[in-house]
């Protein structure tokens, strides 16, 4: 294996604006029957990031075994929405042709690290028929930790556990479009891609410190020689 690309998933591959809080809101009432009053900043934080400032700004106890009931909620919730999913979001532009693109090349192992819990990553991804381009079982996801870094080494550990051999940092690829992805890459020495699909600028990712910049995934062919250069 040669090079092991973990993606990130809102708004890199696909976009749900708007879903999160309606999840984290409806997660809320039925875990302390509480209205959501302070919706926490979603772009590049995991789910046990934002479960635990939910709560402690909701003034609820914040600790692991509250966390995982608001956890285990919004994955209810999310399974509970599977069906809707196409309709309540999109592919963006180049994500089907880019995962298919890379699934094709030998050597090349994918896999995610995204905040989202492992369940709801397949299915965001399933709706629009993304998953089957990427190894779901490999990925770092937000039920890990608070601290995205630390699901870049999950991913990187069990890719290699999986295939055998040890993926040298400057051999894994991370890529999304938060300056918190690039930091976490960095963390590790990847080399870190930032995609300008989300909410912060070119200018604000390269000043992060992605090695390579790209305004979307659009042109497959460019954004292909930038993975894999």
């Amino acid at each position: 294996m040669d090079t092991l690309v973990l993606w990130d998933i809102d708004l890199t591959l696909v976009d749900y604006t708007g879903i999160g809080r309606k999840w984290y809101a409806e997660a809320l009432a039925k875990v302390v029957g509480k209205e959501l009053a302070h919706l926490p900043t979603f772009p590049g934080r995991t789910e046990r990031s934002l479960a635990k400032e939910l709560l402690k700004e909701h003034g609820e106890a914040h600790d692991d075994e509250h966390v995982e009931r608001i956890l285990a909620e919004l994955e209810a919730i999310g399974l509970a929405a599977r069906p809707a999913l196409p309709t309540l979001g999109r592919a963006l532009d180049g994500a089907p042709e880019i995962l298919a693109a890379l699934g094709s090349r030998e050597g090349v192992v994918q896999s995610l690290v995204t905040g989202n819990l492992a369940s709801l990553a397949d299915c965001k991804l399933a709706a629009f028929d993304l998953a089957r381009h990427v190894d779901l079982s490999i990925g770092g996801y937000g039920a890990i930790s608070e601290h995205r870094h630390d699901l870049v080494e999950a991913a990187m550990a069990q890719a290699s556990a999986k295939h055998g051999v040890t993926f040298a940092p400057k051999s894994v690829v991370v890529i999304g479009d938060t300056p918190m992805d690039v930091a976490a890459g960095r963390h590790h020495g990847t080399v870190t891609v930032g995609v300008a699909t989300g909410r912060h600028s070119a200018d604000q990712l390269a000043d992060s410190g992605a090695d390579v910049v790209l305004p979307n995934l659009a042109d497959t062919p460019a954004v292909l020689a930038a993975l894999l250069r």
